[in-house]
């Protein structure tokens, strides 16, 4: 199976909708998203997130599912050195790079930053809510890998925020969220592509084929 993850489009934050630059953009990934046999969107319950899949939408005629698991990973946590109130990617690299717990994809929530607001728990429903989803599609989790009970050929669409993206991306890959979050951008309606490898006897990764790609709003 294919999945795309998509960004909404440029963000007037303070509304929760998009600027005029961001319809724009979700026009240009409306023509692109077009062209492609999607069977099944998904989308954020976030405003901008709707808006930018609603282009898509009305351009193919379809219905999209909203989950509240996909909203933005907007956890506030505590700065390092000044304690001031931040994202969990927005930690200064002098600060969490020294944490070697950082890396670990097991236990990195566990570093004392990461105990408050809930970031374990909000961390848990985006992988919680994210197998339910695969295992509709006929993919079930065991430990680090997926088990392909119904190989599908089909192509899914979600459509929601950078955060909970990274956070995706992540726990498909089996690694810990900090690297992307602190490593990797994803512009405004970006699309990363995620495709499954089965073996014989069923069992399933993940790889990305392409990452935070705005190919189309280069198209004239």
């Amino acid at each position: 199976m294919k999945i795309l993850l998509i960004r909404h489009g440029d963000p007037n934050y303070e509304l929760d909708t998009l600027t005029q630059k961001g319809w724009q953009e979700a026009e240009k990934l409306a023509e692109r998203l077009a062209k492609l046999n999607i069977s099944a969107y998904y989308v954020s319950p976030m405003g901008r997130a709707q808006d930018t899949v609603s282009v898509t939408l009305k351009k193919v005629g379809k219905s999209a599912q909203t989950y509240a698991w996909m909203r933005e990973f907007s956890v506030s946590i505590k700065d390092m050195t000044t304690g001031s109130p931040c994202l969990v990617w927005e930690l200064k690299p002098k600060d969490w790079t020294i944490v070697s717990e950082f890396y670990d994809k097991d236990k990195w929530y566990d570093v004392p930053v990461m105990r408050e607001n809930g970031v374990k728990e909000r961390w848990e429903e985006v992988c919680n809510g994210l197998d339910s989803l695969l295992e509709q599609h006929g993919y079930v989790r065991e430990n680090n890998f997926y088990r392909a009970m119904k190989p599908q050929e089909e192509t899914i669409a979600l459509f929601c925020h950078y955060g909970v993206s990274c956070a995706m991306i992540a726990h498909l890959l089996g690694m810990s969220p900090m690297l992307l979050w602190n490593h990797f951008s994803m512009e405004p309606t970006a699309v990363t592509t995620i495709v499954s490898q089965e073996s014989q006897d069923g069992v399933t990764t993940f790889h990305v084929h392409g990452y935070g790609d705005i190919s189309h709003l280069r198209e004239r």
